[in-house]
């Protein structure tokens, strides 16, 4: 008899990376047709950048990371060498840069200069996914590294970017309805909730209409071709510690309407979008259920303390890679546990955010004295 090592879980779905990433290109589709015909030419021109950027630079470097062993490279111009490069290509080396590159171009504003997009897609990819060696080896979200990189390093460009697609939606001057609320949590900037629900604002091209996320949310789960009790994770922590922290306003202005207040909070931003495409990312997450509820619990508490307490009008992409960092620690954390939920760690879980909601609702009033 002989015995042959393999990790669990021994039984799987019938689901396959090929599949996965598939569903997640379709799923993405409604919010970057909404995106397209919003901005025209402005968003084809990001997403068409994105593309070629992630897959040219993941395919240069995965032709060099499955080099085949004595080959040299003049051999690559000859149809054995060839053949040989080709075999170790899949049909996963196509798709997983396709949603890399969808997502990185979508968590961007229309009318961002060329060069921001490409050297933002090279960084995302190639050090957020290549150097770690590839698909399903790659510890942080690859379009979050590209687009947190490009926003350090070129902020006033996407700054222009903002202020130019500004010019062509009817909505209140800003970046994105988030910019200018900063700083008092009871604003709201002038824009409707309704308008924030469709679409009809600024911002980042993928994150604006709601209704578009809900529908490639909703056809990612009915696939399971993304995991819901992530997202759900996400979304609660976030929306609970924002309503802690909608209530506290009413220590400011007594007349605050807290349900404006925090649904304008979830309606904002990126956290909708995060939600459904980005903390559901199989590679980046943990791999226990209890594990991948605390890694997007964790995110959704960095994301409210980042937009009450940062300095930073928005913090999704920010929370999602700090969190990717607490993975390993995490899958350690639950080695040899059962793949199951207990009391001990729900209310382990249950104090974080408690913990978090009141360093929220000091912030808010001002602080703790």
């Amino acid at each position: 008899m002989k015995l042959v090592a393999q990790t669990a879980p021994y039984i799987r779905k019938n689901v396959s990376v090929k599949r996965m990433m598939l569903d997640v290109i379709i799923a993405l589709m409604p919010v970057t047709l909404f995106a397209m015909i919003q901005n025209g030419w402005a968003s084809i021109y990001v997403i068409l950048i994105s593309l070629v950027t992630m897959v040219s630079v993941e395919l240069l470097s995965h032709m060099f990371i499955k080099w085949p062993k004595d080959m040299k490279f003049k051999e690559l111009f000859t149809k054995d060498g060839f053949s040989k490069v080709k075999s170790t290509y899949t049909i996963n080396n196509f798709t997983a840069p396709i949603v890399s590159a969808l997502i990185y171009a979508l968590i961007l504003p229309a009318y961002c200069a060329p060069y921001v997009v490409f050297v933002g897609a090279a960084f995302g990819i190639f050090i957020g996914k290549m150097v770690f060696g590839g698909l399903g080896s790659n510890i942080f979200n690859p379009a979050a590294v590209g687009r947190i990189f490009v926003g350090i390093c070129f902020g006033g460009q996407i700054g222009e970017a903002y202020q130019k697609q500004q010019a062509f939606i009817d909505a209140a001057a800003g970046g994105t309805p988030l910019a200018p609320v900063k700083g008092s949590l009871g604003a709201t900037g002038g824009y409707d909730l309704l308008d924030l629900f469709l679409g009809n604002v600024p911002g980042c091209m993928g994150e604006v209409s709601k209704i578009c996320i809900i529908i490639g949310a909703i056809y990612l789960f009915a696939r399971h071709s993304a995991d819901l009790r992530a997202a759900l994770g996400f979304l609660l922590s976030f929306g609970v510690v924002m309503l802690v922290a909608s209530i506290s306003y009413l220590g400011v202005d007594a007349n605050a309407n807290v349900g404006e207040i925090w649904l304008y909070q979830m309606l904002s931003g990126g956290v909708l979008f995060g939600a459904a495409f980005m903390i559901t990312d199989p590679v980046t997450s943990p791999v226990s259920k209890y594990g991948r509820v605390l890694y997007a619990a964790i995110a959704g508490c960095i994301t409210a303390l980042i937009r009450v307490c940062g300095a930073f009008p928005e913090g999704v992409a920010f929370s999602i890679l700090i969190a990717n960092m607490l993975v390993a620690p995490i899958d350690y954390f639950m080695r040899g546990k059962p793949n199951t939920y207990t009391w001990k760690q729900c209310l382990g879980l249950g104090l974080g955010i408690a913990l978090v909601c009141v360093i929220v609702s000091a912030s808010v009033m001002g602080g703790w004295f």
